[in-house]
């Protein structure tokens, strides 16, 4: 196994959240947004396999959890970790930040 290094601990969590849409799946189910189905709606240009994927990354990142319920359709819903919560707030200032660059660069 290639082990990669990080010459900024930063890096560690752009690596992390890369990804088509990992930053809006997280904002998304901290909004309790937290059904496959809901989020594909939500996101009607990302394609269902790629939600799919990132959702997985995520997963294996301990950012989400998947909880799979024993019902009759199978009921599945995403929910953020503890981890992911710490996440969620670096998340969250990012968005500002780049609201605030949109409008200050006019691209609203």
């Amino acid at each position: 196994m290639q082990e990669i290094e990080f010459v900024c601990p930063s890096d560690v969590f752009l690596k992390v959240i890369k990804g088509k849409c990992k930053t809006t799946l997280i904002v998304l189910i901290k909004k309790q947004c937290n059904r496959f189905s809901e989020m594909k709606r939500t996101l009607p240009t990302i394609s269902e396999r790629m939600i799919a994927k990132q959702l997985d990354e995520l997963e294996a990142d301990g950012i989400i959890e998947r909880k799979v319920f024993a019902e009759v359709p199978p009921r599945v819903e995403y929910y953020l970790t503890e981890y992911g919560e710490s996440i969620f707030l670096i998340v969250h200032d990012m968005r500002k930040w780049g609201y605030q660059h949109l409008e200050r660069t006019k691209q609203v």
